[in-house]
C-alpha cells in the first residue's frame, strides 16, 4: 500500500475521488428506515454545498447542471450524516427525506424488483405508491 492510498484509506483527510467527468456517485438512504432512496451524482460544488448547508445538492448529467433536491418538487433531503467509502470514490448520504425521493412521485427510486422469468428477467412493482403526481409538479 502506497503512502497516498494509506492516507486515503486510513487517514482523516477527506479527499473525494471524482471520475473523469468530475463526478462522484452518491447513494442516499433514509436515516430512519435504512431504505435506499436514490443514486445520483455530485460534482465538487454539489458536495461542498451539501456539506456547508445540510441540504442535499446533486449534479444532473442530463441537464449538465447543479440542482438542490426539492427545489422544484418541495421533496427535500436534510443531511444527517455523510460517509465515504474506503477509496473515497463514492458518497453515502443518510438523510431525512421529506416526501418522495423519486421524480416519479414515489418514496424511493427503487420501486421495482427484478425477477427471473423464462430464462430472462422481468420487473415487478413493489412499494410503488405515488406520494405526488409528477405531471402536476414538473410542468415540462
Amino acid at each position: 500500500m502506497s503512502a497516498h492510498s494509506h492516507e486515503i484509506e486510513e487517514g482523516l483527510a477527506f479527499l473525494p475521488k471524482f471520475d473523469a467527468a468530475g463526478l462522484v456517485t452518491c447513494v442516499a438512504t433514509d436515516v430512519a428506515t435504512g431504505d435506499v432512496l436514490m443514486v445520483a451524482y455530485m460534482n465538487d460544488e454539489a458536495l461542498r454545498k451539501t456539506i456547508a448547508t445540510g441540504e442535499v445538492w446533486y449534479f444532473s448529467r442530463s441537464r449538465n447542471a447543479l440542482w438542490r433536491k426539492g427545489e422544484t418538487s418541495g421533496q427535500t433531503q436534510r443531511v444527517v450524516e455523510i460517509r465515504t467509502d474506503c477509496d473515497q470514490d463514492a458518497i453515502w448520504l443518510r438523510v431525512e427525506q421529506i416526501g418522495a425521493a423519486c421524480h416519479t412521485g414515489r418514496r424511493s427510486c427503487f420501486y421495482r424488483k427484478v425477477e427471473a422469468k423464462d430464462g430472462g428477467a422481468t420487473l415487478v412493482f413493489v412499494d410503488a405508491n405515488r406520494l405526488f403526481d409528477p405531471s402536476a409538479v414538473y410542468k415540462n
